[in-house]
């Protein structure tokens, strides 16, 4: 039998150049340790039970500064880019996803309001972890289609009054607050579907919800850590300047004016976007990692016919080909944090990766699951764990299919016919 101490360890990824810095590389030492010795051991006792991410945890990714990782340091964040954002997320989603997911709901987040000195006291707020959040975009009737979306916003004095229902709005309860897409009127003849569109920033209690808002939560069957909700809101009242504007807000904390300006604007609500697609293929990265790593021990533990079963070559090259694609991904979503990080267009590659990314993770823990044999298919491995996480991303930030639209739209020109 091969005993423990015969085991060899799986080795996790190492920054290279052309992307090694001395501080990255303590960054991601850092985030692995934690990762390793303080969420994965959580994750084993909660994720079982669909428990949420606790009160400790969320008090250490902000002592790590986790929150705000791309928040600038003049605001109190470690003022560091894209590609440290997804690096740190790649190591915690091997451990548990919903960690690093909880980071998207900061890193500025619900801070775009229009008085610049409230901005920068939410940014901060943000960066310590005092300002965590969630986001009300979809609906019953409008998922892929936000441009469907029929919650309405309705100005009476200085409030908005918010009526209709919202899904799959994860952290909803245990938020600071929620960034909702409302109409607050239709679109008029040759206008844009989206157009009547704004999104609206709720204030709340943690662990709460205000007057006019109830929720239930939707039992799903991975992506535990947090709950999400359905939620209804019937009368629910916003001040009329919690009016949540990227564009805007960039603009003004830009030094250009007139077109300059603009487009600094364009480009910043752009990027919000492209980033989240980077960090869910990070994400993916680190679930199909985790996958691989649990399953190189485990072809070394179990034998049959006389031998570990990791000796036979066909279990070997499936090894083989899931390093190959994981390392495949990895490198893209690097690549593309990085150009994000220089400031270049990369709407085509955002969603590129995210779409490669995702599906791999998908192949990735599937082949792992069945690696694992019967042993896979109980809750006594941490592989189904990754593999019903997994299964997720190819959905969430825009599912594939959608992906797909936006990569041939930019390709492929339509017919006049079409």
């Amino acid at each position: 039998m091969t005993g423990t101490d015969d085991i060899l360890e799986p080795q996790p990824p190492v920054l290279l150049p052309p992307w090694h810095t001395p501080e990255r590389e303590a960054l991601q030492e850092q985030a692995r340790r934690f990762a390793t010795d303080e969420v994965l051991p959580v994750a084993n006792e909660l994720d079982p039970q669909k428990g949420e991410i606790p009160a400790s945890l969320l008090a250490r990714l902000a002592e790590l500064g986790y929150f705000g990782i791309t928040v600038p340091a003049e605001q109190g964040g470690l003022g560091l880019g894209v590609f440290e954002y997804c690096m740190v997320s790649e190591e915690l989603a091997r451990a548990w996803m919903s960690t690093a997911s909880i980071l998207a709901r900061s890193q500025g987040l619900g801070t775009a309001v229009p008085d610049a000195d409230r901005r920068h006291e939410l940014m901060a707020r943000s960066a310590r972890g005092d300002w965590i959040g969630a986001i009300a975009l979809s609906e019953p009737d409008a998922g892929s289609d936000l441009a469907g979306v029929s919650t309405r916003a309705v100005r009476d004095g200085d409030e908005w009054v918010v009526t209709g229902r919202k899904r799959w709005c994860g952290n909803a309860k245990a938020a600071d607050f929620i960034q909702v897409l409302v109409r607050e009127r239709d679109p008029g003849p040759g206008e844009s579907r989206s157009a009547g569109l704004v999104n609206l920033l709720l204030e709340k209690e943690r662990g709460e919800f205000p007057a006019g808002l109830s929720g239930s939560p939707i039992d799903k069957i991975g992506y535990h850590g947090f709950l999400t909700w359905d939620l209804t809101f019937d009368g629910v009242r916003i001040p009329a300047e919690n009016v949540i504007d990227e564009a805007r807000a960039a603009r003004e904390e830009s030094a250009a004016e007139g077109e300059e300006a603009k487009q600094a604007g364009f480009a910043e609500a752009q990027k919000f976007l492209n980033t989240a697609r980077v960090h869910t293929a990070a994400r993916a990265v680190g679930l199909a990692r985790a996958a691989l790593e649990d399953s190189i021990r485990y072809l070394q533990e179990r034998e049959q016919f006389g031998h570990p079963i990791g000796d036979f070559q066909a279990l070997r090259f499936a090894v083989a080909e899931m390093a190959a694609q994981i390392e495949q991904s990895r490198a893209f979503y690097r690549q593309v944090a990085h150009l994000l990080d220089l400031g270049l267009p990369v709407h085509k590659e955002a969603s590129m990766v995210k779409l490669e990314a995702t599906e791999m993770s998908v192949r990735v823990t599937n082949q792992a699951m069945q690696l694992h044999g019967g042993n896979g298919y109980t809750t006594e491995r941490q592989v189904e764990r990754h593999w019903r996480d997994a299964r997720l991303t190819t959905i969430f930030e825009g599912t594939s299919e959608i992906q797909k639209r936006i990569i041939s739209d930019r390709l492929l020109p339509r017919s006049p016919l079409g």
